[in-house]
């Protein structure tokens, strides 16, 4: 599915999960996630968990490209019967609003509302995304971020209507 001029959104393969794995090894990126797996460096791990989750109906899982080169990727999941979002974009393509572009589009694909986030307090790039695309921040809650080994705050965002 073409969404603008170079970014454009597909749905994830198992041969884009390898490179997606690859990414998230970024300690930068981890420690603003905060919130990793317990194994965020298990390559076999990672592969077998998202290879199941690509067949799950519940999911929806979008890998981002540029120029046909992957560069991230969008999912909508649902915890404790919620539908979240969560997304993670190569470094190298961070304050570009490329990631802003991909949700705004994801958001017009994946239609289920309310759809909440979850942001670590101090992650502001993602707190800025997550607003330019229609999100409000309506609580807060605390958690165990395993990428920093503490507890921390994170934010509470929703979106209720179709952009």
């Amino acid at each position: 599915m073409k969404t603008s001029d170079t970014i454009h959104l597909r749905k994830t393969l198992p041969t884009d999960l390898d490179l997606l794995f690859q990414f998230q090894l970024d300690k930068d990126g981890q420690y603003l996630a905060a919130f990793m797996p317990q194994n965020a460096g298990d390559r076999d791990a990672y592969l077998a968990k998202h290879t199941k989750f690509l067949s799950d109906p519940a999911i929806t899982s979008i890998t981002i490209l540029i120029d046909n080169e992957i560069i991230g990727s969008i999912a909508k999941f649902v915890m404790h019967n919620e539908a979240e979002i969560t997304y993670w974009i190569d470094k190298k393509f961070w304050r570009q609003g490329i990631t802003s572009t991909a949700l705004k589009d994801f958001l017009k694909i994946e239609l289920t509302r309310p759809i909440f986030a979850r942001v670590a307090f101090d992650n502001y790039g993602s707190q800025k995304v997550l607003e330019k695309c229609g999100f409000v921040k309506v609580g807060r809650d605390k958690g165990f971020a395993s990428a920093r080994q503490q507890e921390i705050e994170e934010f509470i965002y929703k979106l209720t209507n179709a952009n």
